[in-house]
C-alpha cells in the first residue's frame, strides 16, 4: 500500500493524480471506520452523526442529514444502528407528531468523547500539522470536487 510519501506517477498529469489522492483518502476513511466498529461500536459516519447530536440536542433528522451533507435515506440505517445500540434516542415533538428530535442515549453520551483510533482524531493531527490557510485552500479544493462530481451526477441540489 502507497504511504504518504509514495512519488506519485508524473505522467498521469495532475487531474488523475489528485484522483490517486482522493482515492487513497477514500481508502483509509473507510479502513479506519471499520476499525473503529471493530474497537468501540460505531464507525466513522455513525460517529459523526453522534458528534453533530452531542453538540446539538434535540437535532430533527433532516438538521442532522443536512448538517452532515447525506441523503436523509443513509442517514436512516446510521440512526436506527446507533439506536440499536443505545446510543441515541428519538424523542416526538411535541408540535409536530412527524417530527422527531434526537438526543444522545446513555451509551453515546460515554463514546461522545474525544478518543484516539477514530477518524476524528487522525483529521485532527493531520490539521494541526498544516497552516490555516492550507487548510482553508483545501476545503475550497474539496468543495469544488464534491459541487462538480454532485454536478456530473445530476444531483445539484
Amino acid at each position: 500500500m502507497p504511504t504518504s510519501d509514495a512519488p506519485l506517477e508524473p505522467k498521469l498529469g495532475k487531474t488523475l493524480q489528485f484522483m490517486q489522492l482522493l482515492w487513497e483518502l477514500t481508502h483509509a476513511l473507510q479502513s479506519l471506520s471499520k476499525r473503529m466498529e471493530g474497537a468501540i461500536g460505531i464507525t466513522g459516519p455513525q460517529r459523526l452523526a453522534l458528534r453533530i447530536i452531542g453538540r446539538r440536542p434535540g437535532i430533527a433528522a433532516g438538521e442532522l442529514s443536512s448538517a452532515m451533507r447525506i441523503h436523509p435515506s443513509t442517514l436512516t440505517g446510521i440512526l436506527r444502528r446507533l439506536e440499536e445500540r443505545r446510543a441515541v434516542r428519538r424523542e416526538p415533538d411535541p408540535d409536530d407528531a412527524r417530527r422527531m428530535h434526537l438526543y444522545l442515549a446513555s451509551a453515546g453520551k460515554d463514546l461522545d468523547r474525544e478518543r484516539s483510533g477514530t477518524v476524528e482524531a487522525a483529521v485532527a493531527r493531520a490539521m494541526r500539522q498544516v497552516d490555516a490557510r492550507d487548510i482553508e485552500g483545501a476545503r475550497r479544493v474539496l468543495r469544488a470536487v464534491i459541487d462538480e462530481l454532485a454536478r456530473e451526477a445530476g444531483d445539484e441540489s
